[in-house]
């Protein structure tokens, strides 16, 4: 209860404040850096919260820890997941001119990107369905439109979509499915964006048969055609030899 009564204070002071929310995207399984911009001041603090919690910062970049501090106060998160999607709010405590301890508020908007590619017929599973996504929208290659797949509102609004905890599924995958996912917040914002490419099938038993087939093609024209040859050249020889003999004769 605690924590969400910060979080509404923190919330109210920064619409207050009129501070900017800073647009970040980054690739899944990247790093990220989220620039305080206070390096010339002495900073005594700093918090960092999401929407749903107080995220712990190391101290230093050597931590172990995905999130740590990095120079003055800078913070960077590694090894990005979908789950970082969505909006930071960062607290720095720093000391003026005049030491007196001051207070500034900085808000991000992470976006993370990600590709995959799938083949005909199997299962794609996107973990895209965070706490805070609203809805889903897909747009094919030959299209410029969005079409909305799935919403928190209305649900999967797709043939062979469904959902499992967090996951949101796409059964027999297919041509038509391929093209750009993304998933916004209820204010509209891009928390994940996914590009879906169709690949190409391995040879099934049949295609290598009719592979197979194709190459002994060759092979048995070539033994037609040594065949044709040699019985050539025995007809002339034959003929030859009973042309001399009917001379000889004569």
């Amino acid at each position: 209860m605690l924590n969400w009564l910060n979080l509404l204070l923190l919330l109210c002071f920064v619409n207050h404040s009129g501070t900017s929310t800073v647009s970040v995207s980054r690739e899944k399984r990247g790093n990220v850096t989220l620039s305080c911009e206070y390096e010339a001041r002495e900073v005594s603090d700093i918090s960092l919260n999401s929407l749903s919690e107080n995220i712990p910062v190391c101290p230093t970049e050597d931590c172990s820890g995905r999130v740590s501090k990095q120079r003055n106060c800078d913070i960077v998160i590694k090894n990005l997941s979908f789950s970082d999607a969505g909006k930071y709010f960062l607290r720095v405590y720093y000391y003026n001119d005049q030491a007196e301890l001051e207070r500034q508020f900085r808000t991000y908007q992470l976006h993370i990107n990600d590709e995959v590619s799938v083949k005909t017929g199997e299962e794609l599973k996107l973990d895209v369905l965070l706490s805070n996504a609203d809805k889903v929208q897909h747009q094919s290659r030959r299209n410029t439109e969005w079409t909305e797949v799935w919403s928190r509102t209305d649900g999967v609004q797709r043939e062979r979509i469904t959902i499992s905890d967090r996951n949101l599924i796409i059964n027999e995958f297919t041509a038509r499915d391929a093209g750009t996912y993304r998933v916004l917040d209820s204010e509209g914002n891009i928390l994940i964006t996914v590009i879906v490419t169709e690949s190409k099938n391995k040879l099934d038993s049949t295609d290598k048969d009719k592979t197979d087939d194709t190459e002994k093609v060759p092979v048995i024209y070539c033994i037609m055609s040594a065949g044709l040859v040699l019985y050539a050249a025995l007809l002339v020889s034959t003929l030859v030899t009973l042309t001399i003999q009917k001379h000889t004769s004569s």
